[in-house]
């Protein structure tokens, strides 16, 4: 269940990461094929192309996470050594995000340009270049989450694990597109705070990559179901 929660909010801060939030009113804009004047018109727009862009990406990174699994099991007779590298993994990871090393190949990203096609499954093949483009951007985040991923016992446990991302990633961007405006306002005042939610997850997953390393994940857990009483359902 833990795993479930850090992947999910991954996922959100991965939505609000200055990388990626600037730039959703125009992958809304021209996924959904309306102006930005339309949509802040409260023009009603087709949900489907937004939903299947978030499937495209959703897919990409499930894949990855299926290939980190398949890889954890190839490993699996190392397994003592296996966590002990996914913990060390977050860790840097987690560090780039807090600002405190920073490692030039964590900050590139790589743009995929093409032009509009008014195929309604062309969204989803947007959506998977955003999510092969866009990786570099998102790398520490997605890399933490990869690397919790090559510690799972199975590939099925895996690919939820990244379902779990892709939704915390795609739930915000379908609402935002829903909500244009209040999304608009949203953004314009959140942009102060982007580095300090940018920092604070950087401090969960350093959490995380410690109690990984330390083989005392399962403490982080017992402490969220017993003092988040409506999480013990799902423990």
């Amino acid at each position: 269940m833990i795993e479930l929660l850090i992947a999910f909010g991954a996922g959100l801060i991965s939505f609000l990461s200055p990388c990626v939030l600037p730039l959703i009113p125009g992958y809304i804009s021209y996924i959904s094929g309306a102006s930005l004047d339309e949509l802040l018109a409260n023009k009603k727009i087709n949900l489907v192309p937004l939903i299947l862009f978030t499937l495209g990406f959703s897919f990409v990174f499930i894949i990855f996470g299926a290939a980190a699994s398949y890889l954890g099991q190839v490993l699996l007779q190392n397994s003592e050594t296996l966590r002990i590298l996914a913990g060390l993994i977050i860790i840097i990871f987690s560090l780039q995000l807090i600002g405190i090393i920073n490692i030039n190949f964590l900050n590139f990203e790589k743009k995929i340009y093409t032009k509009k096609n008014n195929n309604i499954w062309f969204s989803f093949i947007i959506g998977m270049a955003f999510g092969f483009g866009w990786t570099p951007c998102i790398g520490p985040i997605l890399g933490s989450i990869l690397a919790l991923a090559s510690t799972e016992e199975t590939v099925f446990k895996a690919i939820i694990l990244l379902s779990f991302y892709s939704l915390g990633l795609a739930i915000p961007f379908i609402l935002s597109g829903y909500l244009m405006q209040r999304f608009l306002m949203f953004s314009k005042n959140f942009k102060k705070n982007i580095n300090l939610v940018t920092k604070s997850g950087g401090v969960i997953l350093l959490i995380t990559g410690v109690l990984i390393l330390t083989n005392q994940l399962q403490i982080l857990g017992y402490y969220i179901l017993n003092y988040l009483p409506f999480l013990q359902n799902f423990g």
